[in-house]
């Protein structure tokens, strides 16, 4: 399990981290770590409290309830994940300055929140556990990709459309359609079957074939 250093990085890149004491810190270790192996159904305060080494009260003076401490971990992962690639100055390579072609745009897109993703699986596997049930995150990622990526990703299709290069179809089933790979490896590469034979170069492009082609055998 990764250790609360990442957790804290993003905090940090929020502007968050200054006002995290060393008994909070501990806190959302422990809440990480417990809520990634059991849910966060089938957690409380009071395990996080012990593998924190703090009182259960101590966890009560920082987060009013479970929910608030889950939040505050499963936000800013949910933004780093969802906005960097588009918000950041490799954003701007991307977009500002489209690549010649589409496939590469795919490709420096997969590898970026791949290296992401690899850094915080823990982190992201509590997102996909958790937004499933929680509307307070579902209507947080729904703003975030409606206001962050999507008019982003919207101009840079556009751009391949024109020049014919990406098919007509709808922006929207676009999009479903390439982050839907995306998520789909991902999950699979780090949550679902995280110590298979994997061989990441191999399924890196094997991933961005499958968005440009399909499953059609190549014409000989």
């Amino acid at each position: 399990m990764e250790d609360h250093h990442d957790l804290l990085k993003l905090l940090e890149e929020e502007g968050q981290a200054k006002e995290i004491t060393p008994k909070q810190a501990q806190i959302l270790q422990a809440a990480v770590e417990i809520f990634a192996e059991k849910g966060y159904a089938s957690s409380s305060t009071s395990e996080i409290a012990a593998k924190a080494g703090v009182a259960e009260g101590t966890i009560f003076r920082h987060y009013k309830t479970k929910k608030e401490l889950l939040i505050s971990i499963v936000t800013p992962v949910m933004t780093k994940f969802t906005v960097p690639f588009f918000a950041t100055h490799f954003a701007n390579q991307v977009f500002e300055n489209p690549p010649a072609e589409f496939e590469e745009l795919l490709r420096n897109l997969l590898k970026n929140r791949f290296e992401f993703a690899k850094q915080n699986a823990p982190l992201i596997k509590i997102l996909i556990q958790e937004i499933a049930f929680h509307e307070e995150l579902q209507d947080r990622i729904q703003e975030v990709f409606l206001e962050e990526v999507f008019p982003k990703f919207e101009r840079i299709l556009d751009h391949f459309k024109t020049d014919q290069t990406v098919i007509d179809y709808p922006t929207t089933t676009i999009i479903r359609m390439v982050v839907s790979a995306i998520v789909g490896f991902l999950v699979t590469r780090f949550l679902i079957a995280p110590d298979g034979e994997w061989n990441d170069e191999e399924e890196l492009e094997q991933t961005i074939h499958f968005i440009m082609h399909g499953l059609s055998k190549p014409a000989e």
